[in-house]
């Protein structure tokens, strides 16, 4: 994938261990709100203004005081912080382009697009959806409109799942991305209406899987585009897609962790139907293709 040299997006809150950003400790007001009872009994005592002025200190510096309670990040150990860094600068080089991809193909509708916050995180953080851990993978929280993302994901979809290249990694983001432009068309209110009035698991699941289906669609249609825009496609980057796709189609995940297949608890789709709905928004370029709900 051609990605070098060109604009990252300043939309990414970086809450990786050994970030320099005053906004590495990833505290939100919300997270003030929740310790203001902490904070005034600290206010009464010199001992406290010195454990605050401690914590401002820190975060200043970059580091979470938080992540000592629990509320803000915990991080893996970096092999490799040149490397890692450069995973950042290719990831926020891709948030930028479905930016400017979406912003132009919603215009063509008179639609906004407001640009969702990426976080990237190895270990834990905290979300509005509750919880971000490295084993829940990548995920969009329609509470806070932010995408979070544990770049350890990355490294596990190429030694776990046999599923590498930059755009592999491309199609994670984008599939994600999806889920922000269903969240501001009202798709997702639409589907949580409809899970919300079926009885049993297994037909509220089947809700999931058509929004999931729809946001690889969503990520096919970024694909077309962004191709269009910036010639960002080489030889194989489709591939390297519909293989991560592949990788992380239900059944597929269910055959390798019990070594049989629950159709009813399917969540995002097999295999195979991840790959053609990818395949429908690359061809076509079109979202109103993308109709899966």
């Amino acid at each position: 994938m051609r990605w070098k040299g060109r604009d990252e997006s300043f939309n990414v809150d970086d809450r990786r261990i050994g970030d320099v950003s005053p906004r590495g400790g990833g505290s939100t007001l919300g997270t003030i709100f929740f310790l203001w009872p902490l904070i005034k009994m600290l206010l009464r005592t010199k001992f406290g203004w010195a454990i605050i002025s401690i914590g401002v200190v820190a975060h200043l510096a970059g580091f979470s005081p938080l992540g000592l309670i629990g509320m803000g990040t915990t991080s893996t150990k970096v092999v490799n912080q040149k490397a890692d860094d450069e995973e950042k600068k290719f990831i926020a080089t891709v948030l930028k382009d479905t930016e400017v991809v979406w912003e132009a193909v919603l215009g063509k509708y008179k639609r906004d697009y407001p640009h969702p916050t990426l976080v990237l995180y190895r270990g834990a953080t905290h979300s509005a959806c509750g919880d971000a851990k490295a084993q829940i993978g990548p995920f969009y929280c329609p509470a806070d409109q932010k995408i979070y993302i544990d770049l350890s994901f990355f490294d596990e979809l190429k030694n776990k799942y046999n599923a590498a290249g930059d755009f592999a990694k491309a199609y994670v983001l984008a599939h994600e991305v999806g889920h922000h432009i269903q969240e501001i068309l009202g798709i997702l209110k639409i589907a949580h209406k409809r899970k919300s009035n079926l009885l049993g698991k297994a037909k509220k699941n089947a809700v999931q899987v058509q929004v999931e289906l729809q946001a690889d669609c969503l990520a096919g249609v970024w694909a077309y585009h962004a191709n269009e825009r910036f010639n960002i496609l080489e030889e194989g980057d489709i591939d390297e897609a519909m293989n991560a796709a592949a990788a992380i189609g239900d059944d597929t995940l269910q055959k390798r962790s019990q070594g049989y297949v629950v159709p009813d608890a399917f969540t995002h789709g097999t295999s195979a139907q991840r790959v053609e709905w990818f395949k429908r928004g690359f061809k076509s370029g079109n979202i109103n293709i993308c109709k899966t709900l």
